[in-house]
């Protein structure tokens, strides 16, 4: 059996400025300078631009595949795309689920098992969880983070009205949509456990609960970031703007 362990990664973009004399001793006077307030300095938080480009471009990409010892697979997939090159984010969202039918009999397990993911909506930020009460079985979630330059994805429908795609077939049942303000994708298999992977605006999250023996779930999540380079114009008058911001800022 192969897990993946839990981890947490955290990503953070800011521009901050922080006092250079914060918690130390007083700065000495100089003649013609005058101390900024911390207060003043903190109300000046985020009003820089860093960098010439920005995002153009975010998206969401996940797989869920499942074959159970039978033989029966099932497969959940979604795109999900947040153009923000206009003034108001242009969303697509392309949703599909597929299940085949079993080979064989499903072997029953001997005794009942229990796998309990509740815990799971206490936490918050980027979860992986792998939960095995059974032999045999093979479980993967992989998550990849892709930052790059380039022309906005093509082939991607923007404003489809589909929202849901579900199917369901011989105790087995595969759904992806957008709920809850969020987007998830979630396999079940009756027995034998639930695989699913989600993102909203509290976490990124994939999960496998395996009851069952000998099943083999993956679950694979990757989320795209497009920058765009700003235009020289517009690159110079954000440069002018932070410039004289800073002159006020100095008492100039």
């Amino acid at each position: 059996m192969r897990t993946t362990s839990t981890w947490c990664v955290a990503i953070v973009l800011c521009a901050c400025i922080a006092p250079a004399w914060a918690n130390g001793p007083t700065a000495p006077a100089t003649p013609g300078l005058t101390e900024i307030p911390d207060a003043e300095l903190g109300a000046m938080r985020g009003r820089y631009i860093v960098g010439d480009n920005r995002v153009a471009w975010f998206g969401v990409t996940m797989v869920s595949n499942w074959v159970t010892s039978s033989g029966q697979t099932l497969q959940g997939a979604m795109r999900l795309g947040f153009d923000l090159r206009g003034g108001k984010p242009d969303v697509s969202f392309q949703p599909s689920v597929t299940i085949t039918e079993p080979t064989a009999a499903v072997a029953t397990a001997g005794g009942p098992r229990e796998v309990d993911g509740s815990g799971l909506a206490n936490v918050g930020g980027l979860v992986q969880s792998v939960q095995v009460a059974g032999d045999g079985n093979l479980a993967r979630n992989g998550l990849q983070l892709k930052v790059r330059e380039g022309a906005v994805p093509d082939g991607i429908a923007t404003g489809a009205t589909t929202t849901v795609a579900e199917t369901a077939s011989g105790g087995a049942s595969a759904r992806a949509a957008l709920d809850g303000g969020g987007a998830r994708i979630l396999l079940q298999v009756a027995g034998q456990g639930v695989a699913e992977q989600w993102i909203d605006a509290r976490s990124i999250g994939q999960s496998i609960r395996l009851a069952g023996d000998g099943q083999a779930v993956g679950n694979q999540l990757q989320l795209d970031l497009l920058r765009q380079s700003v235009p020289a114009s517009q690159s110079v008058h954000q440069n002018l703007v932070q410039a004289i911001g800073m002159t006020r800022a100095g008492g100039i």
